[in-house]
Order: structure tokens, then C-alpha cells, then sequence
């Protein structure tokens, strides 16, 4: 079971974000959330929020416990940018992009994961007999 959580324009820009998500994307669940309450950086605020959201929609809303779940997609989308612009010398403009993040956070949990794999075998383990079975009637 996918349990997905979005942050929408986050005021952080996606730059920064995917740094941090790409530091946690192969930690467990649990250090994940260890080393982003630890983080410095400015990207990992917005994204620990998100990754806590996600864990609280699994837990009320599929009664899952927090051990089973997984971190399966961290995504860092670009979000409309805010033109702003600051005053320079002569009356000119020097204009920037307050840039903004779409993070989603997609997590699963490990007994469905541990499901398809068994039923993966079963089937290529019946595709296998299935096969012998018709070569052998195939032969006669």
C-alpha cells in the first residue's frame, strides 16, 4: 500500500530541497527522520514536515505502524516562481526569482512488498509447469 504525502509551494527552492532528499532517500524510515531534525540546511525543514505528514496519514488513516513503513519516492517539483526585484544604483532594477517547491513523499510498507514477491514466484513457478505440462503433451 502507497501512503503519499505533498507539501505544495514550499518558499524553499528546489535546489536546496533535492540535496537533502537526495542525502535521505536510501535511509530507513527512522534515520531519515533522525538526520533531517538534525540538518542544518534549509531544505530539510519543509521536507521533514512532509515526511512526518506522510507517516501521520499512515497511521490514522491505514493503521500501519511506523516499523513496517518505508521510504519507496522522495519528488522535488519546481513550484511558480515569485519575480521580485532589487533596487540598484541610477534607478535601475536588478530582478530576481524567489523560487518555491512541490515536495511529495511517497512511502510503503513492507509486508505488501514481501506479497508481490511471493506471488511473483508463484506465478513464474506456474508459468514453469505450465510450460513442462505442454511439452510433455506435446511429445506424446
Amino acid at each position: 500500500m502507497e501512503i503519499i504525502a505533498v507539501s505544495k509551494s514550499a518558499r524553499v527552492a528546489p535546489r536546496k530541497v533535492r540535496l537533502v532528499a537526495d542525502a535521505i532517500r536510501k535511509l530507513s524510515l527512522d534515520d531519515a527522520l533522525k538526520t533531517l531534525s538534525v540538518l542544518k540546511n534549509r531544505g530539510g525543514e519543509p521536507l521533514e514536515k512532509t515526511l512526518k505528514s506522510a507517516v501521520a496519514n499512515a497511521l490514522s488513516n491505514n493503521n500501519l505502524k511506523q516499523e513496517v513503513l518505508k521510504i519507496k519516492s522522495i519528488d522535488v517539483f519546481e513550484a511558480p516562481s515569485y519575480k521580485r526585484y532589487h533596487p540598484s544604483t541610477r534607478g535601475r532594477v536588478h530582478p530576481y526569482k524567489r523560487r518555491g517547491s512541490h515536495i511529495k513523499v511517497v512511502l510503503t510498507d513492507n509486508k505488501l512488498e514481501a506479497r508481490s514477491t511471493k506471488s511473483e514466484t508463484n506465478s513464474k513457478e506456474r508459468n514453469v509447469q505450465k510450460q513442462s505440462e505442454t511439452g510433455k503433451g506435446a511429445a506424446k
